[in-house]
C-alpha cells in the first residue's frame, strides 16, 4: 500500500515550512530599488589651449550635460567623475558638480574642465582645435543620495560619448 507524500511527521513540518515562507513572502513589504540616473551631452566644445612660449601645456573643455531621474522620488547625484578618453586615448580626470534630481525629473549640469597636455594627447586637442573631428567618452562612476534607500555608488560605466565637432579655434 503506498503511503501520501505528507504522511511522515519531518515531512508535513518541511511542508508547512515551505507553505509559511511562501505566504509570509508576499506579506512583507518590497524596498524599492534605486534606478540607475541617465546622462546625456548636450554640448561638449573646446574652448581653449593654454600655451606656455610656443608649447601648448592645457586645453579647457565646456560640458553641458542632461541628466535624468527615472525614479518616482528625488535624489541628489554626487561624486560623478571618471576619465575623458579623447579617440581612444585617456585624456585625463573630470570631476562634474552635484546635482539635486526631483522625482522623474532631469537638470542640465554645466561644467569647464581644464586638462593638461601631454605628447600622448596634445594632437587630439590641437585637432580639436582646428575643427576636426574627434571621438569622445566619458568613463565613471557616481553616487546616489536616494535618501532612506542609501547612497548606492553606479560604475565604473561609460557615462556618455559621442564626437567633438566645433568651428576652430586655433589655425
Amino acid at each position: 500500500m503506498l503511503k501520501p507524500i505528507f504522511s511522515t511527521p519531518l515531512a508535513r513540518a518541511l511542508s508547512l515550512a515551505v507553505l509559511g515562507t511562501a505566504l509570509l513572502g508576499g506579506c512583507v513589504p518590497r524596498v524599492p530599488v534605486v534606478q540607475v540616473p541617465t546622462f546625456e551631452v548636450q554640448e561638449i566644445r573646446l574652448t581653449s589651449v593654454g600655451f606656455t612660449g610656443l608649447i601648448p601645456s592645457s586645453a579647457t573643455l565646456s560640458l553641458k550635460l542632461r541628466v535624468q531621474n527615472p525614479n518616482p522620488f528625488g535624489i541628489r547625484v554626487a561624486r560623478a567623475g571618471g576619465s575623458l578618453f579623447l579617440d581612444g586615448q585617456n585624456a585625463g580626470s573630470i570631476e562634474l558638480p552635484n546635482v539635486a534630481l526631483s522625482a522623474n525629473g532631469e537638470a542640465t549640469q554645466s561644467a569647464d574642465v581644464t586638462l593638461p597636455l601631454n605628447l600622448s594627447n596634445a594632437a587630439t586637442f590641437l585637432r580639436a582645435a582646428r575643427g576636426e573631428a574627434v571621438s569622445y567618452r566619458v568613463d565613471g562612476t557616481f553616487s546616489v543620495d536616494a535618501g532612506l534607500l542609501g547612497r548606492p555608488t553606479f560604475g565604473p560605466f561609460t557615462l556618455a560619448q559621442g564626437v567633438l565637432r566645433q568651428p576652430r579655434i586655433l589655425p
